[in-house]
């Protein structure tokens, strides 16, 4: 099975000649500049598109692709989704992961304690902090520094923490 990841999403036409405003989903919004096609994800229907020309509005990515020929087509596109596969994406350092990779992640204490699971990630300004559930308890906010997260293994699933006094009280 393919997993998709999206890395930008269509919210609205640009100009009259077809092109298309990008929010990017992506820590690495360069990455447009590099592509010479990308799928997209609209209706449930995923096509291959080609990009013949890439800029930047404001925070946007304005893309031109060779299959939108005018507003109107662009305009049909609107809140559909730029997808890659998990082979396509952007290498990151070590010890560094997608918010993908994280969600669903099974969290124990270093004694073993199972304390939930990875729901969401919250970016901060200082660092990220991962929403941890259990079934009928207050989700646990625990931040994403490397003296509380001890381990992490993608292959188990599995994120052990020390967790700082007083963090769940």
């Amino acid at each position: 099975m393919v997993d998709y990841i999206n890395i930008g999403k269509i919210v609205t036409t640009q100009g009259h000649r077809g092109e298309v405003r990008v929010l990017p989903l992506t820590d690495f919004p360069e990455r447009f500049d590099r592509m010479d096609e990308v799928l997209i994800h609209h209706n449930g229907e995923r096509k291959i598109y080609h990009i013949e020309k890439t800029r930047r509005h404001k925070g946007f990515i304005i893309l031109k692709f060779r299959e939108v020929p005018d507003m109107n087509a662009a305009l049909a596109l609107k809140g559909a989704f730029l997808q890659v596969t998990t082979e396509q994406l952007v290498a990151l350092p070590e010890d560094t992961y997608y918010i993908f990779e994280i969600i669903g992640l099974d969290v124990y204490t270093l004694g073993g304690e199972w304390l939930g699971k990875v729901t969401d990630v919250l970016t901060t300004g200082a660092n990220d902090v991962y929403v941890v559930q259990e079934e009928g308890k207050r989700p646990l906010l625990i931040p994403a520094l490397k003296s509380v997260v001890r381990n992490i293994d993608l292959d188990r699933k599995r994120m052990v923490v020390d967790l700082p006094p007083g963090l769940r009280d």
